[in-house]
């Protein structure tokens, strides 16, 4: 049976799944964590059965080597089944607006958009290119968590800069988790029955990396995330909004370049660097009763992200859904609660019941003026979808 196979590539690690391509259904999926450093962790997981191994400074390129020999040693699929391979590419810029088969000029393309997306962007290139040397025969297909949101509207896209910068150097709103974002809504839509075109909604991708997207008229209107995925809300490790002031001023006061300033604001701030002790919500929450800077980061956190969404209820002329998705805002019930009321003034009503249960679907009460929903993101199916899409012309 045919199959796609799916990576998401990180820094240090690698998320992949397979699935059939006729269904649509999960065959298998794995993770490569720790690359290139002690007790490198390779996991796969089909059925119910799980194989693990550890070792030491596990290559990239071997990484990607053995994802295909245990896939065969373990019977799970022949690498003849293999019919594509789909990356997740953060940054697609305003050059790629769907799922793209990929050639030589499509990754130099991807690497030009390092720019956007610096710690993502060079590292997805570079294993579609290891993939490439492992399934030479394969197509490989790119999807960008960017592209939901090149239609964005210009108001809400670029920044107040003057206008030949933002034209000639393409300096906007570029927004990131698209593929979340745009799933969540057709998700909701559906689960609604509402047609997409006829909502006004915003959706909350909380997780390591988080942001809220609002959507009116079928099309992305707003996103917090903004020419790179570090703008926005505070995050694990990434500072979210932040003065750029800030980096001329950090660079004299601390002796650092440019660039190290940004590695500060990218991988040492956040929920990290707000509570001094993890970048884990679970660690923070658990220590926030007894530890101070532990309740100030949850406290930053969730205002950030109720005032985002206050300002996209006002753009938007008020809202009919709002999605709690990603792994923080799927797996907290607290986060939920406190957020929504913060947002009652606007007419959102939790249902404490549903919320506390934490099912998928509607967790506000029939008296709420806005739905409100808790739907787990899909990213991998929805990229599943897009690369069918275009196998089928």
């Amino acid at each position: 049976m045919p199959k796609i196979l799916l990576m998401n590539a990180g820094s240090s690690s690698v998320k992949w799944k397979l699935f059939e391509l006729t269904d649509e259904s999960v065959v298998a999926k794995g993770l490569v964590e720790r690359m290139l450093a002690k007790g490198s962790k390779f996991e796969i997981k089909y059925g119910t059965e799980v194989y693990q191994e550890t070792t030491d400074n596990l290559t990239y390129e071997r990484a990607a080597e053995m994802i295909l020999e245990k896939l065969t040693a373990l019977k799970i699929t022949s690498l003849a089944d293999i019919a594509c391979v789909g990356h997740r590419v953060v940054a697609g810029g305003q050059t790629f607006k769907k799922a793209t088969r990929v050639d030589a000029d499509v990754i130099a393309q991807i690497l030009a958009l390092s720019d956007h997306a610096p710690l993502h962007n060079p590292m997805e290139a570079k294993y579609i290119e290891l993939m490439q040397q492992v399934l030479p025969d394969v197509p490989q297909y790119a999807v960008f968590d960017s592209q939901f949101f090149t239609q964005m509207p210009e108001e809400n896209a670029i920044f107040s800069l003057p206008y030949e910068l933002t034209k000639e150097y393409g300096i906007r709103r570029y927004g990131e988790h698209g593929i979340s974002h745009e799933y969540l809504v057709h998700k909701a839509a559906q689960m609604l029955d509402r047609p997409l075109e006829e909502l006004k909604l915003i959706t909350l991708h909380l997780g390591s990396g988080s942001s809220v997207s609002a959507t009116k008229d079928g099309k992305a209107f707003a996103s917090s995330m903004g020419f790179t995925p570090l703008t926005g809300l505070t995050m694990g490790t990434r500072a979210g909004d932040v003065d750029p002031s800030l980096v001329p001023f950090l660079m004299e006061k601390l002796s650092l370049s440019a660039s190290e300033v940004l590695e500060l604001f990218n991988e040492k701030s956040g929920l990290l660097g707000l509570s001094g002790y993890s970048d884990d919500m679970r660690d923070i929450k658990e220590k926030s009763a007894t530890d101070a800077q532990c309740r100030l980061a949850l406290d930053v956190y969730e205002n950030k992200i109720v005032g985002y969404t206050g300002s996209y209820f006002a753009q938007l002329g008020g809202a009919d859904v709002l999605v709690f998705a990603g792994g923080i805002g799927e797996n907290n019930a607290w986060l939920r609660q406190d957020i929504c009321a913060r947002l009652a003034c606007l007419g959102v009503e939790l249902d404490q019941t549903l919320n506390e249960q934490g099912q998928e679907g509607v967790i506000s009460t029939s008296a709420s003026k806005v739905k409100v929903l808790l739907l787990p993101t899909n990213e991998e199916l929805a990229m599943v979808e897009q690369i069918k899409a275009q196998l089928e012309k």
